[in-house]
């Protein structure tokens, strides 16, 4: 079923104004499009249906958008295409062509994980609550459970696909949605550490104090991956689960250390949770652009050009300054033993 196998094609559904049907036909017959064929039409509408090879999904649906956009009528509905018969071959014409999703695909994925809800408050204080517990009983199991609840992933990648594109929607809702689950959770923990008996001293707990240049590395690994789980269709909550090691047991540990009144690890692991967040957010933004995620309109591009090199110097800066304060904090801060 084409060059990729069936599961890496989609379907392609088109509503046009009625008496549009040629435009269409002629836009549907280009590269990457294996079948198009006439469903139905009347006085109103035409409705038309493709299958789609997951390389040619977005100059597909660029085309549509700049052919039919201002159309009232218009409407382009995509969905995964597991099988059929008999099978279709693909002409492959030698362009070199991504090997990720489209970018309409990425953006519904990714868009609607930026929403605050309650639903993504619950599951903030739950996996803080089973961190907390885990890290004070030095339960390795425990906290990976804590991370496949944990639903930090989405916000942080949202942020970076939002400052990729230059939406600034986008923008906002990620990063009210991340502010408000670390916070939460830095609250939750912070809580914990003030009336729970929990052990501060054990190894996991202590670890996120003992910053260093590897979880630069760990955090910088975390974004790409975060990045890639999204663009080439890897399941986002297996790799959610590497993410969200690199931002919520720092956090958890921020928030137990404060309130247990170890002042010292605290600022550690502090140092620690954002020296992550940054390094997430770099690797994600570069990885989009590497893939060549980009805005359909020239002039939305070049907003986003402007936006992502802002966002890389900010990032790359607040890098370099959290870098500074580590050496700091480890020759002069950490507590010794």
């Amino acid at each position: 079923m084409g060059a990729n196998g069936p599961t890496a094609d989609r379907m392609l559904e088109v509503v046009v104004p009625a008496g549009r049907e040629s435009e269409l036909e002629a836009l549907l017959s280009g590269d990457g499009v294996a079948a198009a064929w006439a469903l139905t039409s009347n006085e109103q509408v035409a409705v038309w249906k493709a299958a789609v090879t997951s390389q040619g999904v977005e100059r597909v649906m660029d085309d549509l958008e700049e052919e039919f956009g201002g159309e009232e009528q218009f409407r382009a509905i995509l969905y995964a295409l597991e099988a059929t018969l008999p099978r279709y071959e693909v002409e492959e014409n030698g362009e070199k062509k991504p090997q990720r999703v489209s970018r309409a695909e990425l953006y519904e994925d990714i868009a609607g994980s930026a929403a605050l809800t309650r639903m993504y408050l619950g599951q903030v204080v739950l996996a803080t609550v089973v961190a907390a517990v885990g890290m004070g009983r030095d339960n390795v199991a425990v906290v990976i459970g804590a991370m496949v609840i944990a639903p930090l992933l989405g916000p942080n990648i949202a942020l970076a696909l939002g400052t990729t594109l230059g939406d600034t929607g986008l923008i906002k809702r990620a990063v009210r949605a991340s502010a408000a689950g670390v916070g939460l959770a830095l609250a939750v923990s912070l809580l914990i550490g003030l009336v729970a008996p929990i052990d501060i001293e054990s190894g996991q707990i202590l670890s996120r104090s003992d910053v260093g240049a590897m979880d630069i590395v760990l955090a910088l690994a975390s974004g790409v991956a975060g990045a890639l789980a999204f663009t080439t269709g890897i399941s986002a909550a297996l790799v959610g689960v590497m993410v969200a090691i690199a931002l919520l047991p720092p956090t958890v540990a921020t928030g137990v250390l404060f309130g247990s009144g170890d002042i010292r690890a605290g600022a550690g692991a502090a140092l620690l949770l954002a020296i992550n967040v940054v390094c997430v957010n770099l690797a994600a933004v570069v990885t989009f652009l590497v893939q060549g995620i980009r805005p359909a309109r020239w002039w939305e591009a070049e907003r986003s050009k402007r936006a992502t090199r802002r966002a890389i110097v900010i990032w790359s800066v607040s890098l370099l300054v959290l870098g500074g304060l580590m050496v700091v904090y480890v020759l002069f801060v950490k507590p010794s033993g």
